[in-house]
């Protein structure tokens, strides 16, 4: 009895070749908890696609999946002075966001990042003049730029990319590889059209694990039903049932993340109206669940347990069946499976 990840694999190969095809040079990224599916699974299907470079979030990650992946490694975290130092094979690449930065890496591979409209980390235009004098001193593997998703103000995101490179250029600095992330395919042509000489290599994750949501779905078993009455108290809270119906017991809690969910940003009336309409409810003990019982998404008997949650189904519902499963509407970064099955 288990939160099951299933698997359309030939559906799923498909769409990553697919993306591939889209994105020529395409860098897969593996962080986190890989992407719902771990790194291991996620280091397996980089061979299968023939790729020479896997990203990974961390220095970490990448002492841990380098047993599973024999080509280079990107760290997507910049180095920090004074971090703690993780044993790492030359294949490893380190990511940089300062001068600073590249003079503590002497001798090792580096990927420069600049400043972005994300203005989360990178190099400003006014710090080029240094950093051409540092990257002597370091194996140069191309610079980076990451983008931000959305773009209220309507500007474009090549545009950003060409001024960046034309700044590059005019310092003088190497141009042969730049590390793009969240370019749509047509984008990414525009670029290498203009820039002929430069290997522009997206790194893709979400698209490229997730992007088909078809070919994946969650399930977790049914463990027990136990029929309540109106009035009737269970549960660690000995809450009152508000209705006559059956607590179904099903496998998936804290642990495997469900009940945990990432901030979202709301855009438009409806959304903001129904945060708050979730919100309302939640102060009275009412939580919708994840999982799925004859058509309808169910809420929360109580908060869920570290591996399993407590759903209500009204009486007017059929019963569950121990043994049965409920597909799950969850997250992939933050869900962990029992077990993955390919099917």
């Amino acid at each position: 009895m288990a939160l099951t990840l299933y698997v359309d694999t030939a559906r799923w190969r498909a769409h990553q070749q697919s993306v591939l095809q889209q994105f020529p040079g395409m860098v897969p990224v593996c962080k986190g908890n890989g992407y719902g599916f771990g790194h291991e699974r996620l280091a397996e299907e980089a061979t299968l696609l023939g790729s020479d470079i896997l990203a990974v979030g961390t220095t970490y990650e990448a002492a841990r999946i380098k047993d599973f992946f024999s080509g280079d490694l990107l760290v997507l975290t910049p180095f920090r002075h004074g971090e703690e130092p993780v044993p790492l094979p030359d294949r490893a690449i380190r990511s940089v966001s300062s001068v600073e930065g590249v003079g503590g890496l002497v001798g090792a591979r580096v990927v420069i990042e600049v400043m972005s409209s994300m203005k989360r980390h990178g190099v400003r235009p006014e710090d080029l003049p240094k950093l051409a004098a540092s990257i002597e001193d370091v194996r140069l593997e191309g610079f980076a730029i990451h983008l931000p998703l959305d773009r209220a103000d309507g500007s474009d995101a090549v545009e950003e990319v060409i001024g960046w490179m034309d700044q590059l250029r005019a310092a003088r600095l190497p141009l042969h590889t730049m590390f793009v992330s969240h370019l749509k395919a047509q984008e990414l042509a525009r670029l290498q059209q203009q820039f002929p000489q430069t290997r522009f290599r997206a790194r893709i994750g979400t698209l490229l694990w997730l992007g088909d949501h078809e070919a994946t779905e969650y399930r977790g078993s049914v463990l027990d039903v136990t029929r309540v009455a109106k009035g009737e108290r269970f549960g660690y809270r000995q809450q009152k049932a508000a209705s006559d119906g059956y607590l179904v017991v099903v496998a998936g809690g804290t642990s495997h993340g469900v009940g945990l969910e990432s901030p979202k940003a709301l855009h438009g009336v409806m959304p903001r109206a129904k945060g708050v309409a979730r919100a309302g409810l939640a102060t009275v003990n009412r939580n919708l669940a994840p999982y799925v019982w004859a058509g309808k998404q169910r809420w929360f008997a109580e908060p869920p347990h570290m591996q399993v949650s407590i759903l209500f189904v009204p009486g007017d519902a059929p019963e569950p069946q121990v043994g049965e499963e409920l597909v799950a509407h969850l997250r992939h970064t933050t869900t962990q499976f029992d077990r993955l099955v390919d099917r």
